[in-house]
């Protein structure tokens, strides 16, 4: 069996011969990855600008008109400081990016075709809320969601629209499913209300979700912290990955009700076993999430990209590796 054949069957609960495995090499060893990327070239007409300012940070534009800024040294990504939309009124001449646009997609076509036996994921926007908040910083953003919900829906229609475009371009070109970020918890509950969320933001996932479907790819969401709450609704919807990095604020236990119905693409927990340092303990929740979420189907063992900002070394994710490979080879 090629990836792709592992990971439809695995998505499929369709007995596979072996966990889903997305690993970058360590040192110079290949690991096993069963997935490939696509994304959008950059806009040739955007300009992005970067500068230092005078307290350790560098500040720098996005092709949505963001102002973001990380600090030097400790942090890879950073966050919005100034936002494009700073009242109603500029939504009314606000311009999008060009992300719509199918030209940009060409070297994604090309890398589906040069990459046949991996399960290729298109990279989209968002759902809506992780580039909309952008648009209006994340505070002023969750404040309208309780004060001007109108904005906050015309935000998300702007988005979600883009977001559709997407889903249309990397089906014509291809592409086994999609793949996008939406960090909704802190580390006890969700950024808003379920209520509010099912009222505000459920819809823009059924919208994604019935308009993917109906184009033969599968949707694949990442989000950090905690989101039990909206997990239901989220595997309701028909939400076929969730990649989550940190599982065991859920519970294995928790995550494992929706197994034969949804799969989970994740490390072991970054913020409490991987941080532990211990190759026994790290070996044991790996065999243990196999066992759990992985038995006939619906478990994708993956490493985590940037061990320098949680201060990991790559050595405890190789052990998880090699207990991740001996656990879920079925066959």
């Amino acid at each position: 069996m090629t990836s792709r054949d592992v990971i439809r069957a695995v998505l499929a609960h369709d007995d596979p011969p072996r966990i889903g495995l997305t690993f970058s090499p360590y040192k110079d060893m290949p690991r096993m990855n069963d997935v490939g990327w696509l994304g959008p070239s950059p806009d040739p007409a955007f300009a992005e600008r970067r500068w230092n300012d005078d307290h350790g940070g560098e500040c720098w534009t996005d092709e949505w008109g963001c102002v973001w800024r990380r600090l030097v040294g400790k942090t890879i990504g950073g966050e919005t400081i100034e936002a494009p939309i700073k009242s109603a009124a500029d939504l009314d001449t606000y311009r999008p990016p060009t992300l719509a646009n199918p030209e940009r997609y060409r070297h994604a076509a090309e890398v589906r075709d040069r990459n046949p036996d991996l399960y290729c994921l298109g990279g989209i926007v968002a759902c809506a809320f992780d580039r909309a908040r952008y648009l209006r910083i994340l505070e002023n953003y969750l404040a309208d969601c309780a004060g001007d919900p109108g904005l906050v829906r015309r935000l998300n229609d702007l988005v979600s629209d883009i977001v559709l475009a997407q889903v249309d371009i990397y089906a014509d070109l291809g592409a086994d499913g999609l793949v996008f970020c939406e960090d909704w918890g802190t580390q006890e509950r969700l950024l808003v209300s379920p209520a509010m969320w099912r009222s505000l933001f459920r819809p823009y996932f059924e919208r994604l979700v019935s308009h993917a479907h109906r184009r033969d790819l599968t949707v694949w969401m990442h989000s950090c912290g905690y989101v039990r709450d909206i997990i239901p609704d989220l595997v309701g919807i028909g939400v076929d990955v969730f990649q989550f990095d940190q599982p065991d604020l859920h519970t294995i236990d928790f995550l494992a009700q929706f197994a034969d119905r949804a799969t989970f693409w994740c490390p072991v927990d970054i913020q409490t076993t991987l941080q532990s340092g211990d190759e026994g303990t790290i070996k044991a929740k790996a065999r243990e999430m196999v066992e759990k979420l992985g038995r006939g189907g619906g478990f994708i063992a993956k490493d985590y990209g940037d061990n320098f900002s949680i201060g990991v070394d790559p050595l405890w994710q190789h052990w998880a590796y090699e207990a991740f490979v001996e656990a879920g080879t079925f066959r």
